[in-house]
């Protein structure tokens, strides 16, 4: 590997808070960015990248995913069809997360984490739910993210949907690979997850919030995505999602709720005033049709929000590009959400959901080099410093990423994976996600 490597010649979207763009360059030595510049550049490095004609970009920021969901892709189980969000989970991912082994996590791993990089994201957060693959689960999925090469924070999705032992397992579980990571001090990190408020108990629930607390490290847990959450507090507890989760003492900074989709003011106050953040998953939200989170109102009052895909569709633009127009089509305003919003959900503002936004999420002098240079010679329309944010998330898609640098170092070269090849990841991916749907179509909960 190079010591420094210099990206030259290109549009350069710093992403940074004053929103700087410019033809120039960027310096990387080690795995730091130690120039940022306009014009030609002011050193030498050991390695150049022509960006003539490119635009160079932050590393993309993925708030929220589930690398497991990549093997259902395509799948065409033989079930009745789902009519709201409970059948979902319960007739396609509950017996999917209970035929999950440490092996068919290892493959999705490589295969998601894979698809994200190619399509320009060098960071996301990972929930995983395996009641049948706890134990060292995380370790296989890091060593696969690592192996591919992209930034990640891993965590086992907490749940007493099959009794209390099962939710202590994936707690230690949780708690053993903080440990972990503490060590290493690698690309991998750790959070906490709870899966949602509707399939734990409130002695949990604040159990793994003081962990979390305790060990510094961010907690996420799925909130009001279906109303069965919603509707389940209300009756159980009577008090709304968010609500229950602040008498709880859930939120607060590094605390991240993915989707919050059914929330009312109150519940935007309250995130507001305990600084919670929001991971927005609107490609997934529409497929699930569970309805459309209220982002511009979030926006408005200051809530942190960043971007998610929530284990579908793991192109980011393709996200930005969802993320601009359902808040449109949902208020019925063209101008409710603008591409500078979008842009910064998926980089800089994602970056701050997990605490890491002096180390990621723009690209800056002294922050880590998670750079993504993309060609634009498909663009039909001029690309410049008044144009590039709306082609972010008008115009480019994944395709259009030419190389990825994680930490210093080049993932992707010419649109091709560096430590392993596209066909070795599907190969590996295809195996697993076989047996799965053979095991899945021979089980009787999911015949006709």
């Amino acid at each position: 590997m190079a010591e420094s490597t210099l990206i030259k010649g290109g549009l350069v979207v710093t992403g940074d808070e004053q929103g700087r763009i410019f033809h120039g360059y960027v310096k990387i030595e080690g795995n730091r960015i130690t120039e940022v510049g306009k014009g030609e550049p002011r050193s030498r490095a050991e390695a150049t990248v022509d960006a003539t004609g490119c635009v160079v970009i932050p590393g993309l920021v993925t708030a929220h995913t589930h690398l497991y969901g990549i093997l259902l892709r395509g799948a065409a189980l033989k079930i009745e069809p789902p009519t709201d969000f409970a059948q979902i989970l319960q007739r396609v991912w509950w017996p999917l997360d209970e035929a999950l082994t440490i092996q068919d996590a290892k493959a999705s791993a490589l295969a998601a984490s894979a698809d994200m990089l190619r399509n320009g994201s060098t960071f996301f957060a990972d929930t995983y739910s395996g009641p049948n693959s706890i134990g060292g689960v995380l370790d296989a999925i890091s060593e696969a993210t690592q192996q591919i090469g992209i930034r990640s924070m891993l965590s086992f999705e907490v749940t007493e949907r099959n009794g209390i032992e099962e939710a202590e397992r994936g707690l230690m579980e949780n708690v053993r690979f903080v440990e972990l990571c503490s060590k290493r001090k690698g690309i991998t990190s750790a959070m906490m997850s709870i899966h949602a408020s509707f399939t734990v108990s409130d002695e949990l629930i604040t159990k793994a919030a003081e962990t979390a607390h305790d060990s510094g490290i961010p907690l996420t847990i799925h909130t009001s995505e279906g109303l069965v959450d919603l509707y389940h507090n209300l009756e159980k507890h009577g008090e709304r999602t968010v609500e229950r989760l602040a008498r709880l003492g859930v939120l607060r900074p590094l605390t991240v709720l993915a989707h919050c989709v059914h929330v009312n003011g109150n519940e935007l106050d309250l995130m507001r005033r305990y600084e919670a953040a929001v991971a927005h998953n609107p490609m997934s939200n529409m497929l699930n049709a569970v309805g459309t989170a209220p982002v511009p109102d979030m926006l408005a009052r200051g809530i942190i929000v960043g971007l998610g895909n929530d284990g579908w569709i793991y192109d980011p633009f393709e996200n930005m590009r969802c993320a601009l127009t359902v808040h449109r089509l949902a208020a019925r305003n063209p101008s409710v959400m603008s591409p500078q919003q979008v842009f910064r959900m998926a980089t800089i503002e994602g970056a701050k959901c997990y605490g890491l936004e002096s180390v990621i999420g723009s690209i800056e002098k002294g922050k880590l080099a998670d750079v993504v240079v993309l060609d634009s010679s498909r663009v039909p329309t001029p690309v410049d410093s008044g144009s590039v944010v709306g082609h972010l998330v008008n115009t480019f898609t994944g395709r259009d990423v030419l190389h990825v640098l994680v930490d210093g170092r080049m993932t992707v070269q010419n649109r091709k994976l560096k430590s392993i090849s596209d066909e070795s990841v599907s190969a590996i991916c295809r195996e697993s996600a076989g047996k799965l749907w053979s095991g899945l179509l021979q089980d009787s909960k999911l015949e006709n």
